[in-house]
Protein backbone atom coordinates (compact mmCIF):
# COMPACT_ATOMS: atom_id res chain seq x y z
CA UNK A 1 0.00 0.00 0.00
CA UNK A 2 1.26 3.36 -1.14
CA UNK A 3 1.32 6.11 1.85
CA UNK A 4 -0.27 9.57 0.58
CA UNK A 5 2.05 12.62 0.36
CA UNK A 6 -0.59 14.50 0.23
CA UNK A 7 -0.57 17.68 2.85
CA UNK A 8 -3.28 18.21 5.58
CA UNK A 9 -4.11 21.15 3.23
CA UNK A 10 -4.55 19.47 0.23
CA UNK A 11 -6.34 17.08 1.52
CA UNK A 12 -8.84 19.60 2.84
CA UNK A 13 -8.87 21.17 -0.57
CA UNK A 14 -9.75 17.67 -2.56
CA UNK A 15 -12.26 16.45 -0.01
CA UNK A 16 -13.92 20.27 -0.59
CA UNK A 17 -14.14 19.79 -4.25
CA UNK A 18 -15.45 16.99 -3.86
CA UNK A 19 -18.43 17.18 -1.49
CA UNK A 20 -18.68 20.73 -0.38
CA UNK A 21 -20.53 23.17 -2.37
CA UNK A 22 -20.01 27.31 -2.03
CA UNK A 23 -21.18 30.06 -2.16
CA UNK A 24 -21.11 32.57 -5.12
CA UNK A 25 -18.65 30.41 -6.53
CA UNK A 26 -18.28 28.53 -9.70
CA UNK A 27 -17.38 25.80 -7.81
CA UNK A 28 -16.42 23.44 -11.07
CA UNK A 29 -13.25 25.84 -11.39
CA UNK A 30 -12.06 24.82 -7.85
CA UNK A 31 -10.34 21.60 -9.92
CA UNK A 32 -10.76 18.36 -9.57
CA UNK A 33 -8.57 18.22 -6.00
CA UNK A 34 -9.63 21.94 -5.10
CA UNK A 35 -5.94 23.15 -6.23
CA UNK A 36 -7.93 26.93 -6.84
CA UNK A 37 -9.26 26.41 -3.10
CA UNK A 38 -8.42 29.04 -0.08
CA UNK A 39 -8.84 27.00 2.51
CA UNK A 40 -8.25 29.31 6.45
CA UNK A 41 -7.25 27.57 9.20
CA UNK A 42 -6.90 29.27 11.99
CA UNK A 43 -7.16 32.78 13.46
CA UNK A 44 -5.99 35.28 15.83
CA UNK A 45 -6.46 38.80 16.25
CA UNK A 46 -6.65 40.86 13.44
CA UNK A 47 -4.85 37.89 11.37
CA UNK A 48 -6.12 34.59 9.91
CA UNK A 49 -3.46 31.53 8.55
CA UNK A 50 -4.40 29.42 5.76
CA UNK A 51 -4.31 25.44 6.08
CA UNK A 52 -0.56 25.49 5.10
CA UNK A 53 -0.02 27.90 8.11
CA UNK A 54 0.64 31.45 6.19
CA UNK A 55 -0.99 34.56 8.11
CA UNK A 56 -2.34 36.65 6.60
CA UNK A 57 -4.20 40.32 7.76
CA UNK A 58 -7.87 39.79 7.35
CA UNK A 59 -8.77 43.15 5.59
CA UNK A 60 -12.17 42.05 5.05
CA UNK A 61 -13.27 40.77 8.55
CA UNK A 62 -14.06 37.09 7.50
CA UNK A 63 -17.42 39.14 5.28
CA UNK A 64 -17.75 42.13 7.09
CA UNK A 65 -18.47 39.85 10.34
CA UNK A 66 -15.49 39.69 12.35
CA UNK A 67 -15.67 43.04 14.02
CA UNK A 68 -13.61 41.87 17.27
CA UNK A 69 -11.53 39.75 15.01
CA UNK A 70 -9.79 36.31 16.12
CA UNK A 71 -8.70 36.45 19.83
CA UNK A 72 -11.71 36.48 22.18
CA UNK A 73 -12.90 32.70 21.71
CA UNK A 74 -12.23 32.05 25.37
CA UNK A 75 -14.59 34.99 26.94
CA UNK A 76 -17.12 33.98 23.85
CA UNK A 77 -16.69 30.18 24.28
CA UNK A 78 -17.62 31.07 28.66
CA UNK A 79 -20.75 32.45 27.52
CA UNK A 80 -21.96 29.74 25.34
CA UNK A 81 -20.78 27.14 27.40
CA UNK A 82 -22.97 29.06 30.15
CA UNK A 83 -26.06 29.15 27.94
CA UNK A 84 -25.94 25.76 26.67
CA UNK A 85 -25.99 24.26 29.89
CA UNK A 86 -28.84 26.15 31.05
CA UNK A 87 -30.81 26.14 27.78
CA UNK A 88 -29.36 24.95 24.54
CA UNK A 89 -32.93 25.41 22.46
CA UNK A 90 -36.01 26.94 22.48
CA UNK A 91 -38.04 28.83 19.99
CA UNK A 92 -39.72 32.31 19.70
CA UNK A 93 -43.12 31.50 18.59
CA UNK A 94 -46.44 30.86 19.58
CA UNK A 95 -46.63 32.90 23.03
CA UNK A 96 -43.17 31.14 23.95
CA UNK A 97 -39.55 33.61 24.63
CA UNK A 98 -36.41 32.89 26.20
CA UNK A 99 -34.95 34.75 28.50
CA UNK A 100 -31.62 35.47 26.47
CA UNK A 101 -33.25 36.41 23.42
CA UNK A 102 -35.23 39.05 25.81
CA UNK A 103 -32.62 40.73 27.39
CA UNK A 104 -30.55 41.00 23.62
CA UNK A 105 -33.84 42.44 22.60
CA UNK A 106 -33.94 45.10 25.16
CA UNK A 107 -30.21 45.75 25.17
CA UNK A 108 -30.30 46.40 21.08
CA UNK A 109 -33.77 48.87 22.04
CA UNK A 110 -31.29 50.77 24.37
CA UNK A 111 -28.51 51.74 21.41
CA UNK A 112 -31.03 51.45 18.12
CA UNK A 113 -31.80 54.34 16.62
CA UNK A 114 -34.57 56.85 18.12
CA UNK A 115 -38.04 54.97 18.43
CA UNK A 116 -36.85 51.67 17.28
CA UNK A 117 -36.97 49.64 20.29
CA UNK A 118 -38.50 46.14 19.13
CA UNK A 119 -36.83 43.12 17.68
CA UNK A 120 -37.80 40.70 15.34
CA UNK A 121 -34.64 37.78 15.27
CA UNK A 122 -33.81 35.57 12.27
CA UNK A 123 -30.90 33.92 11.31
CA UNK A 124 -28.86 36.19 9.26
CA UNK A 125 -29.06 39.61 6.64
CA UNK A 126 -30.98 38.34 3.91
CA UNK A 127 -33.72 36.61 6.74
CA UNK A 128 -33.97 40.25 8.59
CA UNK A 129 -34.64 41.59 4.95
CA UNK A 130 -37.22 39.38 4.16
CA UNK A 131 -38.86 40.07 7.49
CA UNK A 132 -38.82 43.76 6.75
CA UNK A 133 -40.51 43.17 3.63
CA UNK A 134 -43.10 41.37 5.52
CA UNK A 135 -43.82 43.43 8.20
CA UNK A 136 -44.23 46.42 5.58
CA UNK A 137 -46.47 45.02 3.67
CA UNK A 138 -48.51 43.47 7.16
CA UNK A 139 -48.28 47.36 8.39
CA UNK A 140 -49.92 48.58 5.36
CA UNK A 141 -53.10 46.16 5.15
CA UNK A 142 -54.18 46.50 8.88
CA UNK A 143 -53.48 50.52 8.04
CA UNK A 144 -56.33 49.44 5.32
CA UNK A 145 -54.06 50.00 2.44
CA UNK A 146 -53.61 46.86 1.25
CA UNK A 147 -52.52 47.90 -2.28
CA UNK A 148 -49.26 48.87 -1.25
CA UNK A 149 -47.56 46.29 -3.03
CA UNK A 150 -44.16 47.55 -4.21
CA UNK A 151 -40.31 48.28 -2.91
CA UNK A 152 -38.59 51.30 -3.70
CA UNK A 153 -34.15 49.68 -3.65
CA UNK A 154 -30.91 52.04 -5.41
CA UNK A 155 -29.06 50.98 -8.59
CA UNK A 156 -26.25 48.64 -7.68
CA UNK A 157 -27.08 47.57 -4.01
CA UNK A 158 -27.16 44.09 -2.87
CA UNK A 159 -29.90 43.12 -0.01
CA UNK A 160 -29.39 39.21 0.18
CA UNK A 161 -29.91 36.12 -1.97
CA UNK A 162 -33.40 34.63 -0.83
CA UNK A 163 -35.72 35.44 -3.41
CA UNK A 164 -37.77 38.08 -1.79
CA UNK A 165 -34.47 39.74 -1.00
CA UNK A 166 -33.31 38.99 -4.49
CA UNK A 167 -36.01 41.03 -5.91
CA UNK A 168 -34.27 44.45 -4.21
CA UNK A 169 -31.22 43.66 -6.19
CA UNK A 170 -31.18 45.09 -9.83
CA UNK A 171 -27.72 42.70 -10.34
CA UNK A 172 -29.09 40.41 -13.60
CA UNK A 173 -26.40 38.27 -13.22
CA UNK A 174 -28.16 37.09 -9.65
CA UNK A 175 -31.57 37.70 -10.63
CA UNK A 176 -32.03 36.27 -14.38
CA UNK A 177 -31.35 32.65 -13.69
CA UNK A 178 -34.35 32.24 -10.67
CA UNK A 179 -37.12 34.10 -13.26
CA UNK A 180 -38.97 36.97 -11.94
CA UNK A 181 -38.48 38.87 -8.56
CA UNK A 182 -41.08 38.13 -6.02
CA UNK A 183 -41.55 41.85 -5.12
CA UNK A 184 -42.39 44.34 -7.83
CA UNK A 185 -39.25 46.75 -7.26
CA UNK A 186 -38.29 49.94 -8.41
CA UNK A 187 -34.46 51.41 -9.06
CA UNK A 188 -33.25 54.28 -8.57
CA UNK A 189 -29.61 56.05 -8.65
CA UNK A 190 -27.71 55.27 -5.90
CA UNK A 191 -25.53 58.45 -4.45
CA UNK A 192 -22.27 57.61 -6.19
CA UNK A 193 -20.62 60.67 -7.61
CA UNK A 194 -17.85 59.49 -9.39
CA UNK A 195 -18.18 60.47 -12.86
CA UNK A 196 -20.77 62.68 -12.91
CA UNK A 197 -20.64 66.15 -13.69
CA UNK A 198 -18.56 68.95 -11.36
CA UNK A 199 -21.72 70.74 -9.94
CA UNK A 200 -22.30 67.53 -7.97
CA UNK A 201 -19.84 67.81 -6.06
CA UNK A 202 -21.75 70.23 -3.82
CA UNK A 203 -24.17 68.21 -1.17
CA UNK A 204 -26.80 70.52 -1.75
CA UNK A 205 -27.27 70.30 -5.51
CA UNK A 206 -26.51 66.46 -5.42
CA UNK A 207 -29.19 65.64 -2.69
CA UNK A 208 -31.59 67.84 -4.47
CA UNK A 209 -30.80 65.97 -7.24
CA UNK A 210 -31.88 62.21 -5.79
CA UNK A 211 -34.27 63.37 -4.08
CA UNK A 212 -36.14 64.76 -7.16
CA UNK A 213 -35.09 61.69 -9.00
CA UNK A 214 -36.89 59.65 -6.02
CA UNK A 215 -39.99 61.87 -5.64
CA UNK A 216 -40.48 61.22 -9.30
CA UNK A 217 -40.30 57.54 -9.43
CA UNK A 218 -42.42 57.28 -6.53
CA UNK A 219 -45.35 60.05 -8.62
CA UNK A 220 -44.55 57.54 -11.35
CA UNK A 221 -45.49 54.08 -9.47
CA UNK A 222 -47.86 55.73 -7.72
CA UNK A 223 -47.73 57.07 -4.11
CA UNK A 224 -49.98 54.73 -2.33
CA UNK A 225 -48.61 51.65 -4.16
CA UNK A 226 -45.10 51.96 -2.42
CA UNK A 227 -44.61 49.76 0.73
CA UNK A 228 -41.17 50.81 1.81
CA UNK A 229 -37.46 52.17 0.49
CA UNK A 230 -34.90 50.51 1.16
CA UNK A 231 -31.42 51.15 1.57
CA UNK A 232 -27.55 51.03 2.91
CA UNK A 233 -26.46 53.81 4.70
CA UNK A 234 -22.81 53.63 3.15
CA UNK A 235 -23.87 51.33 0.09
CA UNK A 236 -21.39 48.23 0.12
CA UNK A 237 -21.95 46.64 -3.75
CA UNK A 238 -20.82 49.47 -5.97
CA UNK A 239 -17.74 50.57 -3.09
CA UNK A 240 -18.67 51.35 0.05
CA UNK A 241 -20.89 54.35 -1.66
CA UNK A 242 -21.56 57.16 0.99
CA UNK A 243 -24.35 59.26 0.95
CA UNK A 244 -24.02 63.58 0.60
CA UNK A 245 -25.35 65.34 3.58
CA UNK A 246 -29.14 65.69 3.98
CA UNK A 247 -29.93 62.90 1.83
CA UNK A 248 -31.30 60.89 4.74
CA UNK A 249 -33.35 63.13 5.99
CA UNK A 250 -34.77 63.71 2.90
CA UNK A 251 -35.65 60.29 2.46
CA UNK A 252 -37.08 60.25 5.93
CA UNK A 253 -39.50 64.05 4.60
CA UNK A 254 -40.52 61.88 1.46
CA UNK A 255 -41.45 58.61 3.03
CA UNK A 256 -43.88 60.69 5.73
CA UNK A 257 -45.07 62.34 2.91
CA UNK A 258 -46.26 59.55 0.66
CA UNK A 259 -46.72 57.05 3.76
CA UNK A 260 -44.61 54.28 3.20
CA UNK A 261 -41.82 53.14 5.45
CA UNK A 262 -38.16 53.76 5.20
CA UNK A 263 -35.91 50.87 5.56
CA UNK A 264 -31.95 51.18 6.51
CA UNK A 265 -30.34 47.54 5.29
CA UNK A 266 -27.38 48.00 8.12
CA UNK A 267 -26.29 44.19 7.67
CA UNK A 268 -22.58 45.22 7.30
CA UNK A 269 -22.86 48.82 8.63
CA UNK A 270 -24.40 48.41 11.90
CA UNK A 271 -22.26 47.81 14.85
CA UNK A 272 -19.44 49.95 14.41
CA UNK A 273 -18.30 49.67 11.24
CA UNK A 274 -18.52 53.51 11.00
CA UNK A 275 -17.93 54.44 14.17
CA UNK A 276 -21.05 54.08 15.87
CA UNK A 277 -23.40 51.29 17.28
CA UNK A 278 -25.48 51.75 13.66
CA UNK A 279 -24.19 53.54 10.86
CA UNK A 280 -27.41 55.73 9.77
CA UNK A 281 -26.42 57.75 12.66
CA UNK A 282 -23.73 58.97 11.09
CA UNK A 283 -25.71 60.65 8.56
CA UNK A 284 -29.20 61.44 10.19
CA UNK A 285 -30.77 58.40 9.24
CA UNK A 286 -34.32 57.81 11.03
CA UNK A 287 -35.79 54.67 9.51
CA UNK A 288 -38.85 52.90 10.52
CA UNK A 289 -37.12 49.39 10.50
CA UNK A 290 -33.78 48.59 10.23
CA UNK A 291 -32.22 45.56 9.58
CA UNK A 292 -28.91 43.85 11.32
CA UNK A 293 -26.76 40.65 11.26
CA UNK A 294 -23.15 39.86 10.57
CA UNK A 295 -21.44 42.19 13.33
CA UNK A 296 -24.16 41.64 15.53
CA UNK A 297 -22.34 38.31 16.94
CA UNK A 298 -18.70 39.69 15.44
CA UNK A 299 -19.17 36.50 13.58
CA UNK A 300 -18.76 34.12 16.33
CA UNK A 301 -22.43 32.67 15.80
CA UNK A 302 -24.77 32.93 12.74
CA UNK A 303 -27.70 35.69 13.84
CA UNK A 304 -30.04 38.28 12.18
CA UNK A 305 -32.54 40.74 13.18
CA UNK A 306 -34.98 42.94 12.06
CA UNK A 307 -35.38 45.97 14.57
CA UNK A 308 -38.81 47.97 14.38
CA UNK A 309 -40.00 51.33 15.41
CA UNK A 310 -42.93 52.12 17.93
CA UNK A 311 -45.22 53.43 15.27
CA UNK A 312 -45.02 50.15 13.32
CA UNK A 313 -45.49 48.06 16.52
CA UNK A 314 -48.17 50.05 17.33
CA UNK A 315 -50.11 48.92 14.03
CA UNK A 316 -48.81 45.14 13.81
CA UNK A 317 -49.51 44.38 17.39
CA UNK A 318 -53.44 45.78 17.30
CA UNK A 319 -55.98 43.18 19.26
CA UNK A 320 -56.35 40.39 16.89
CA UNK A 321 -53.90 40.65 14.08
CA UNK A 322 -51.25 37.99 14.35
CA UNK A 323 -48.18 38.36 12.38
CA UNK A 324 -48.20 35.38 10.87
CA UNK A 325 -43.80 35.27 10.16
CA UNK A 326 -41.20 33.17 11.69
CA UNK A 327 -38.10 31.65 11.67
CA UNK A 328 -37.29 27.66 13.75
CA UNK A 329 -33.93 29.03 15.08
CA UNK A 330 -34.63 32.69 15.55
CA UNK A 331 -33.41 34.12 18.67
CA UNK A 332 -31.33 31.03 18.99
CA UNK A 333 -30.26 31.54 22.66
CA UNK A 334 -26.19 30.20 21.58
CA UNK A 335 -26.27 33.31 19.22
CA UNK A 336 -27.79 35.19 21.60
CA UNK A 337 -25.70 34.78 24.28
CA UNK A 338 -23.09 35.11 22.16
CA UNK A 339 -24.29 38.64 20.85
CA UNK A 340 -24.61 40.18 24.23
CA UNK A 341 -21.04 39.08 25.13
CA UNK A 342 -19.99 40.84 21.80
CA UNK A 343 -21.96 44.12 22.95
CA UNK A 344 -20.48 43.79 26.34
CA UNK A 345 -16.81 43.74 24.56
CA UNK A 346 -17.19 46.25 22.67
CA UNK A 347 -18.08 48.75 25.10
CA UNK A 348 -15.94 47.38 28.08
CA UNK A 349 -12.85 47.38 25.65
CA UNK A 350 -14.36 51.16 23.65
CA UNK A 351 -14.23 49.43 20.59
CA UNK A 352 -16.02 52.24 19.09
CA UNK A 353 -14.13 54.84 20.14
CA UNK A 354 -10.77 53.27 18.61
CA UNK A 355 -12.57 52.91 15.01
CA UNK A 356 -13.48 56.97 15.96
CA UNK A 357 -10.18 58.11 16.99
CA UNK A 358 -8.44 56.14 13.76
CA UNK A 359 -10.94 56.82 11.75
CA UNK A 360 -9.27 60.23 10.08
CA UNK A 361 -5.98 58.67 9.54
CA UNK A 362 -7.08 55.85 7.62
CA UNK A 363 -9.20 57.94 5.91
CA UNK A 364 -6.28 59.88 4.74
CA UNK A 365 -4.52 56.62 3.91
CA UNK A 366 -6.97 55.70 1.80
CA UNK A 367 -7.20 59.14 0.17
CA UNK A 368 -3.41 58.92 -0.87
CA UNK A 369 -3.78 56.08 -3.17
CA UNK A 370 -5.91 58.25 -5.86
CA UNK A 371 -2.43 59.53 -6.48
CA UNK A 372 -2.41 56.39 -8.77
CA UNK A 373 -2.61 56.30 -12.33
CA UNK A 374 -5.15 53.15 -11.27
CA UNK A 375 -7.58 54.56 -8.99
CA UNK A 376 -10.23 56.71 -10.20
CA UNK A 377 -11.60 57.25 -6.98
CA UNK A 378 -11.29 56.35 -2.89
CA UNK A 379 -14.76 56.42 -0.68
CA UNK A 380 -16.21 55.16 2.66
CA UNK A 381 -16.32 55.93 6.22
CA UNK A 382 -15.11 54.52 9.54
CA UNK A 383 -12.93 51.37 9.21
CA UNK A 384 -14.98 50.34 5.36
CA UNK A 385 -12.97 51.58 1.99
CA UNK A 386 -13.32 51.31 -1.76
CA UNK A 387 -10.86 52.02 -4.68
CA UNK A 388 -12.84 52.38 -7.49
CA UNK A 389 -10.12 51.47 -10.44
CA UNK A 390 -9.89 53.11 -14.25
CA UNK A 391 -7.67 51.14 -17.23
CA UNK A 392 -6.31 51.38 -20.41
CA UNK A 393 -9.50 52.46 -22.35
CA UNK A 394 -10.90 55.96 -22.89
CA UNK A 395 -13.50 56.62 -20.60
CA UNK A 396 -11.31 55.14 -17.77
CA UNK A 397 -12.67 51.05 -18.64
CA UNK A 398 -10.29 48.34 -19.41
CA UNK A 399 -9.34 45.94 -21.90
CA UNK A 400 -10.92 42.35 -22.22
CA UNK A 401 -7.00 41.39 -21.46
CA UNK A 402 -5.85 44.55 -19.03
CA UNK A 403 -8.94 43.31 -16.82
CA UNK A 404 -7.70 39.84 -16.88
CA UNK A 405 -4.36 40.59 -16.23
CA UNK A 406 -5.07 43.27 -13.53
CA UNK A 407 -8.18 42.68 -12.10
CA UNK A 408 -8.92 39.10 -12.38
CA UNK A 409 -4.82 37.82 -12.07
CA UNK A 410 -2.22 40.59 -11.02
CA UNK A 411 -3.81 42.86 -8.18
CA UNK A 412 -5.57 39.66 -5.97
CA UNK A 413 -2.61 37.81 -6.07
CA UNK A 414 -0.12 40.05 -5.18
CA UNK A 415 -2.47 41.67 -2.61
CA UNK A 416 -2.40 37.60 -1.13
CA UNK A 417 1.32 37.28 -1.80
CA UNK A 418 1.48 40.03 0.65
CA UNK A 419 -0.35 38.62 3.00
CA UNK A 420 -3.79 40.72 3.02
CA UNK A 421 -7.21 39.43 2.36
CA UNK A 422 -9.13 42.04 0.53
CA UNK A 423 -12.29 42.52 -1.75
CA UNK A 424 -11.24 42.22 -5.64
CA UNK A 425 -14.42 43.08 -8.02
CA UNK A 426 -14.23 42.12 -11.18
CA UNK A 427 -18.07 43.35 -11.94
CA UNK A 428 -19.42 46.65 -13.70
CA UNK A 429 -17.03 48.71 -11.71
CA UNK A 430 -13.56 46.96 -10.74
CA UNK A 431 -12.79 47.42 -7.17
CA UNK A 432 -10.41 46.92 -4.47
CA UNK A 433 -12.13 46.70 -0.98
CA UNK A 434 -11.12 46.97 2.52
CA UNK A 435 -13.24 46.48 6.02
CA UNK A 436 -10.46 45.62 8.76
CA UNK A 437 -11.42 44.44 12.13
CA UNK A 438 -12.70 46.93 14.28
CA UNK A 439 -9.68 46.55 16.86
CA UNK A 440 -7.05 47.26 14.05
CA UNK A 441 -5.07 49.55 15.46
CA UNK A 442 -2.18 52.48 13.57
CA UNK A 443 0.22 50.18 13.25
CA UNK A 444 -2.12 47.40 11.16
CA UNK A 445 -4.09 50.10 9.19
CA UNK A 446 -0.89 51.42 7.92
CA UNK A 447 0.32 47.99 6.74
CA UNK A 448 -3.06 47.49 4.96
CA UNK A 449 -2.48 50.99 3.46
CA UNK A 450 1.22 50.13 2.23
CA UNK A 451 0.18 46.46 0.92
CA UNK A 452 -2.93 48.63 -1.05
CA UNK A 453 0.21 51.22 -2.39
CA UNK A 454 2.72 48.76 -3.14
CA UNK A 455 0.13 46.38 -5.15
CA UNK A 456 -1.49 49.40 -7.28
CA UNK A 457 1.29 50.99 -8.40
CA UNK A 458 2.37 47.60 -9.50
CA UNK A 459 -0.85 47.50 -11.40
CA UNK A 460 -0.68 51.04 -12.57
CA UNK A 461 3.17 50.82 -14.25
CA UNK A 462 1.32 48.04 -16.56
CA UNK A 463 -1.28 49.86 -17.64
Amino acid sequence: MTTSTRTPAGELSATAARHLLLNMTPNGSLGQDGENLFVVQRGEGPYVDDADGKRYIDGLSGLYCCQLGYSYAPEFAEAADKQLRELCFSPLWSSSAHPTAIELAERLSRIAPVDVEHTFFSGGGAEAVETAWKIARRYHALRGEPGRVKAISRRGAYHGLTIGALSLTDDPGLREPYGPGAIETRFVSNTNRFGLAPEYVDDDVYTSRLLAELESAILAEGPESIAMLIAEPVQNRGGCITPPQGYWPGLRALADRYGFLLVADEVITAFGRLGEWFGGDRYGARPDIVTVAKGITAGYAPMGATLVSNGVVEVINQPGAVLNHGYTFAGHPLSAAIALRSLEIMERDRILENVRGLQDHLATRMASLGDLRIVGDVRGAGFFYACELVGDLDGGGFSDKARADLIVDLIPRRLREAGLLARVYNRSAPLVQIAPPLISDRHLLDRIADILAETLAEASARL
